[in-house]
């Protein structure tokens, strides 16, 4: 696996469990995959020696984040060696702008769009005349967890983005009327099965998530057309492992493709705890090309909080004990240098209904936090 984060760790736990032996490319030693003993070779994501390096003593590559070359996956796939998901998959979720032309090609709704570097000026005030401000000014690569996302009101705003264009340029697109973000997670083999997961509800703050719960609090029609939208898309882009599918669910009723992500995502980490199966075990299933397991839930409901550094700079890791003695509440921390704004661990409740799984994933949360 190509990266050493929280996903790295979390597959990890799951390939000990399935008898797997994951090695990781990991950025530093005190990487959190490394830190739970994972094995592993250091060395930057960014270079094929490395990759290559890695790729020769794995049967299957895969990722725990999209700050891979698409390019190096393809000449690893070139030389031989199983690479998934593969790399013009990847590139949808590396690329804004082109995921919103493939998708969109594809009959997927998508928000309307135009991309934009430092002299669209122009064009971006008639887009924002035609469409109505805000307008959504997003980094076509590299952005997550807020990153490179702009809300802008005026057109002041927005020539201060353009002034500081960075690689490959803007996407800027319509600020989409929601009702709330959903995200369904797709487990799929090579061979085309899938195993799709409960809809999701997810919370947004300052482009973070922060909450979510499952199943997503909509109609069930709205369920079940978000299922089979990113099952077609699953199956579309030839997605290998766990696609997540993110969407808006608009204040008229509609699901828009907002972003793609091919790896295990923030928004399955209920399925520890609330599946048969969870997205790490079905996520190297998939890649391995075996059985996928069943993603139904255990439990009426579930809720995930995620655990975000405080201002402070305080570690939530010292009020642990404080966190476990929430009843019900399962407590995931990552073992990251704590600073604020970090997500460094994750709160799962199980309950009869989201409120009362929510309500106890957030009071150990809190202690985490120290509140």
């Amino acid at each position: 696996m190509v990266g050493g984060g929280q996903l790295a760790r979390m597959t990890h736990q799951a390939a000990v469990d399935l008898g797997v032996a994951l090695e990781i490319l990991a950025e530093s030693a005190i990487d959190p995959a490394v830190l739970a003993g994972a094995r592993h070779v250091v060395g930057p994501a960014g270079s094929l020696d490395a990759l290559r390096s890695l790729a020769e003593r794995c049967d299957v590559v895969t990722l725990d984040h999209e700050l891979v070359p698409a390019e190096h996956l393809d000449a690893l796939q070139a030389a031989g060696y199983v690479v998934r998901p593969g790399a013009e998959a990847l590139r949808l979720a590396q690329d804004k702008l082109l995921a919103r032309q493939v998708l969109g090609q594809a009959g997927f709704a998508v928000p309307p769009h135009m991309p934009a570097g430092g002299d669209d000026l122009d064009a971006v005030q008639g887009f924002a005349e035609r469409w109505g401000w805000p307008i959504v000014v997003k980094s076509r690569r590299g952005g997550y967890d807020g990153r490179g996302v702009h809300v802008v009101d005026d057109l002041d705003s927005v020539r201060g983005l353009l002034a500081s264009t960075p690689p490959g340029g803007w996407v800027v697109e319509v600020h989409v009327p929601i009702a709330c973000e959903l995200a369904v997670l797709v487990a799929r083999r090579p061979s085309g099965w899938t195993a799709v997961y409960p809809v999701v509800e997810t919370y947004q703050h300052d482009g973070m998530c922060r909450e979510l719960v499952m199943p997503a609090r909509v109609p069930a029609d709205v369920a079940d057309v978000a299922t089979r939208l990113a099952t077609s898309i699953a199956d579309g882009i030839d997605a290998t492992g766990v696609l997540a599918v993110e969407l808006f669910f608009t204040t008229a009723g509609d699901l828009v493709v907002n972003e793609l992500a091919l790896r295990p995502h923030n928004s399955g980490h209920a399925t520890i705890e609330a599946a048969v199966t969870s997205q790490f075990h079905n996520h190297l299933r998939g890649v391995l090309d075996w059985p996928l397991g069943s993603t139904e839930m255990v439990a009426p409901a579930a809720a995930t909080v995620n655990v975000v550094g405080p201002l402070s700079g305080d570690d939530p890791a010292r009020h642990l004990a404080a966190g476990l003695s929430v009843p019900g509440a399962s407590v995931h921390l990552y073992a990251k240098h704590a600073r604020p704004g970090r997500k460094l661990g994750h709160v799962t409740a199980l309950g009869a209904d989201q409120a009362e799984a929510l309500d106890t994933a957030r009071a150990a949360a809190r202690l985490l936090l120290g509140e």
